[in-house]
This record gives structure tokens, C-alpha cells and sequence, in this order.
């Protein structure tokens, strides 16, 4: 069964789009899912792409997230949008690569969410709200879709977030090595995975801003939409009052499983960032939003991983797997070398265990959708917070 996973992060910067490959055993179980098979066997990446949004739909996408100044009606259209834009990446991701799908699962782009229950109108609610229109993608591209994944595990009382755990698990544990799977997106989030460990030990949580505000501040001091290899960040200088004092919010402080988002390192929180940085040069002020995503995950680290390693036996060895456009910042990986080393971690990359850094999140939505058309859950309970096990997503056919 090929299927193509499509994800649009937090950065709103593009599509991306993987064409896995699923076998089945005698059974019928795919074996992506299975926790007896070599997860590097399980299932066969065919090809990815990524394709920018245009510059006025990603305007239009960071203007919708703030909840203050949306318009239904634009909501709505944008809903149908994103649905044409995902169905056409596809279909050119299948004729690039010369394959004929038989699903698609779509994680869609998040205008908000909220994953600790909040009162509204006498009720207390989590809620989340992913966008770009299933049925779209289902006519446009004549196969089934799955989207809409996240109220499912919330549902069930999970935080909805993250998802990518599931992946993390079949993919990268080791019956001797303790790994952490980082990605590091709008958004960092991290899977722990003690050596050994069963699907109930896996931890799993946002660290912080990963992308988010660097990418802000980019944008605002040099008119670019990111920090090409980190080479403004490398060429300033830390302001480490200005970063001690920014890991003092509660958000650091809160034990897992959490998620952040836009509500929490968005518009607001560059532009207090910006105040506790005013009279640095632009160079500073870029190095230390940088030292931010790489301090606020070892942070996350110490405080709530390396403390669960020591729960079973002592593991030969403890790696970091990061993956997401984070990894493409030579200066923020360089930093988070430094360290991961000091908590005797050593560094590495997906690509280096066979799943590019800028694919992982699209190959975990094929996977996702590949087990809900299964009518298998998918959700982990440890990571999310969820009561139970849930089958995620909604199916549009075709």
C-alpha cells in the first residue's frame, strides 16, 4: 500500500510531502506498526518534496493564527485553499516519482491549539483546529483521505499533541542505546526512549520554540524569512541574562507531556523577546533566539529525560536524533552538540538512520493514516496524556 503523508508546520513556510511504501504480513497487520519487525524494514520511504507556500498565502496563514484578527469567512476559504494547494503537491510528488497512491494522510495546517482545558461558555474545553479541506484533497487526487488528527486523542482526554511518537518508537528503539528523537520544527518537540523501553516508557513533549522565534525575529530585523545555515546567529553574540531570564516561565517549568504553539511563543512573546533584547546589535538579538531553541531543550532534557534513562538498565550509550529544518541551522546544531555533550549525549541526524530531516513528519502522517484506514489506534497514551487508546483522524473518500 503506498501512501503519501503531507504536513505543514507551525513556520507556515510549506508543504511537505512522503511517499511511503506499507507491506503487509500473512496476517494482514502492517508491518509499520508492528513491534516484532526491524522498524527499518518495516516500511520503504519512495521519495519527498517540499514546496514553499506562495509569500501571500503564508502571510495570510501567520495573520489567521492570531485569533483576534481572523474572519470566518477568510477562515473558511482558506480551509478550501489549503486543501487545493495540498492535493496539487501530491499529485506533482506522485508523477515525480511515478506512483500510483492508495491514501493520503494530512495533518493540515494549525491555526490554533490549546491542549490543557480552558472555560468557555460554562464548559471547560481543550480544543485544537487543523485546516485545509480532506474532502478537496479526496476529489482532487480520486483516493481516500485522512485528516483531522488530533481530536481523537483529545477526545479521549489527551493534549492532541504530539503525534510523532508512534514513529519514534517503532523507528528508533533499541534494546541497548537510550535515544531522544528531536525535532525541531515551529516548534521543538522531543520522544524519549529509555533502552528497552515499552510503548507505555516512551515520553514525549514540546521543549519550546524551536524555529518559531527565530524566524520572527529574522523577518523583523532583516526582512528574510529565516536564518540561512545560522550564519547572522554565528557572527552575534549571546545575551545570556536576557535567555536565564526568558527560561524562568512557567511553560520550562511544567512537566510533561505539554505542547506549545503560536498561544505560547508567537506575536506576544517576540515581541517581549525583543524588549528584553533592546540596544543589542541585530546580530545578538538572532544568536540568542538561537541560543533559546538549543537551551530550552537541553533544559527539557536534564530536568525530565536523563532522570527516566536511569529507570532501567544503564544503556551503552544515549543519542539525540534531530530532525525538522532545525537541523539545517549549522549554528543551533552546534550549540545543542555542546550541550547534549555536557549530559553525555552525542548528536546525530535522521537522515543518518534512513529518514531525511525535512521528511520525518510527513512519513509519520502516512503511518498514522495507514493505521486508522487499519482501524488501529495510533495515539500514545504517555506522550499525549490520553486516558486510552484512540483511532485518529477523519476519512473523506474519494
Amino acid at each position: 500500500m503506498i501512501v503519501a503523508g503531507v504536513m505543514s508546520g507551525t513556520s507556515a513556510d510549506g508543504i511537505n510531502v512522503a511517499l511511503v511504501r506499507f507491506p503487509s504480513d500473512s496476517n494482514g497487520r502492517a508491518r509499520g506498526s508492528s513491534p516484532h519487525k526491524d522498524p527499518h524494514s518495516d516500511f520503504k520511504l519512495l521519495g519527498h518534496e517540499e514546496y514553499p507556500f506562495p509569500a501571500p498565502v503564508r502571510r495570510a496563514i501567520l495573520a489567521m493564527m492570531n485569533a483576534e484578527l481572523a474572519h470566518v469567512a477568510d477562515l473558511a476559504r482558506l480551509n478550501f485553499l489549503l486543501g487545493e494547494l495540498y492535493a496539487e503537491a501530491v499529485a506533482k510528488t506522485a508523477r515525480k516519482h511515478r506512483v500510483k497512491l492508495d491514501l493520503v494522510g494530512c495533518h493540515g495546517q494549525t491555526l490554533y491549539h490549546q491542549g490543557v482545558a480552558e472555560r468557555f461558555l460554562g464548559r471547560k474545553l481543550a480544543v485544537t483546529w487543523q485546516t485545509g479541506e480532506g474532502a478537496v484533497i479526496a476529489a482532487r487526487l480520486g483516493v481516500p483521505v485522512v485528516s483531522d488528527f488530533r481530536p481523537a486523542d483529545m477526545a479521549a482526554g489527551g493534549k492532541g499533541a504530539p503525534l510523532v511518537p508512534f514513529l519514534d518508537y517503532f523507528f528508533y528503539r533499541d534494546p541497548r542505546v537510550a535515544r531522544i528523537a528531536q525535532n525541531i520544527g515551529g516548534i521543538a518537540n522531543l520522544t524519549a526512549i529509555p533502552a528497552g523501553a515499552s510503548p507505555r516508557q516512551v515520553i514525549a513533549f514540546d521543549t519550546g520554540p524551536g524555529n518559531m522565534v527565530i524566524d520572527a525575529v529574522m523577518e523583523e530585523l532583516y526582512g528574510r524569512r529565516y536564518d540561512r545555515d545560522g550564519k547572522v546567529a554565528a557572527s552575534g553574540r549571546v545575551l545570556d541574562g536576557v535567555i536565564m531570564r526568558l527560561l524562568r516561565a512557567p511553560f520550562f517549568r511544567q512537566k510533561p507531556p505539554r505542547t506549545g504553539g503560536r498561544e505560547e511563543f508567537g506575536r506576544e512573546y517576540v515581541g517581549r523577546f525583543l524588549q528584553l533584547c533592546h540596544g543589542a546589535s541585530k546580530a545578538d538579538v538572532i544568536a540568542t533566539a538561537t541560543a533559546l531553541t538549543a537551551r530550552s531543550i537541553a533544559d527539557a532534557v536534564q530536568r525530565f529525560v536523563v532522570p527516566r534513562f536511569g529507570l532501567r538498565r544503564k544503556p551503552t550509550s544515549r543519542q539525540m536524533i534531530v530532525s525538522g529544518g532545525g537541523a539545517k541551522n549549522s549554528t543551533l546544531m552546534a550549540m545543542l552538540r555542546d550541550a547534549m555533550a555536557s549530559l553525555a549525549i552525542s548528536l546525530h541526524f535522521s537522515d543518518e538512520f534512513g529518514l531525511p530531516a525535512e521528511a520525518k513528519e510527513a512519513v509519520a502522517f502516512a503511518l498514522l493514516a495507514h493505521e486508522t484506514w487499519h482501524r488501529r489506534p495510533s495515539n500514545v497514551p504517555s506522550a499525549t496524556g490520553a486516558k486510552r487508546a484512540a483511532i485518529l483522524g477523519k476519512i473523506s473518500y474519494a
